[in-house]
């Protein structure tokens, strides 16, 4: 069985976890972390429109793409100490939501974590990334919540409905 858990920062724990509990043993577990590329790029992109390209090694952009690389590599190693016991790190960078769609291609099961309002139960436990990866995952989804789950009196009162006649 090939697991895929989509690790984010703040939430991966709830992931690996549940990759431990539910998850057979001799699983294939890929441990995915996704950099969106927008905040080296928004750096580079100040550092050539406000001092020129004049000294490209003193470009901020270089340093934070280095920075995240840096963070990415120690959750990735967190989170394999975490779950204890054999898993392949795997790094991909771009449109977040697309790459885990794409690196969940093949894979028998897909682990993610609520990203949105986790204060109550209902569809806006889910932000814009985690819907879309649940809306066009090619496999099975676990979806987990990062702490324990809101109150059922959290849930949202039923649409009214018309009399039958």
């Amino acid at each position: 069985m090939r697991v895929i858990a989509w690790l984010v920062e703040g939430t991966w724990p709830a992931c690996v976890d549940a990759v431990r509990t539910q998850a057979p043993q001799a699983s294939d577990v890929v441990l995915l972390h996704v950099s969106g590329p927008e905040v080296p790029g928004v750096a580079h992109g100040a550092f050539a429109g406000l001092l020129g390209r004049g000294h490209p090694e003193r470009d901020p952009g270089d340093r934070l793409e280095d920075l995240g690389g840096t963070s990415a590599a120690q959750l990735l190693e967190a989170a394999a100490a975490r779950l204890g016991r054999p898993s392949t790190p795997l790094e991909r960078t771009g449109r977040v939501e697309r790459e885990v769609v794409a690196a969940a291609e093949g894979a028998d099961l897909l682990v993610l974590a609520r990203d949105g309002d986790r204060a109550r139960l209902g569809p806006h436990s889910l932000g814009p990334a985690a819907r879309f990866v649940v809306d066009h995952a090619p496999c099975p989804v676990l979806l987990v919540w990062p702490e324990a789950a809101p109150d059922l009196t959290t849930m949202p009162p039923p649409p009214p409905h018309p009399p039958h006649h």
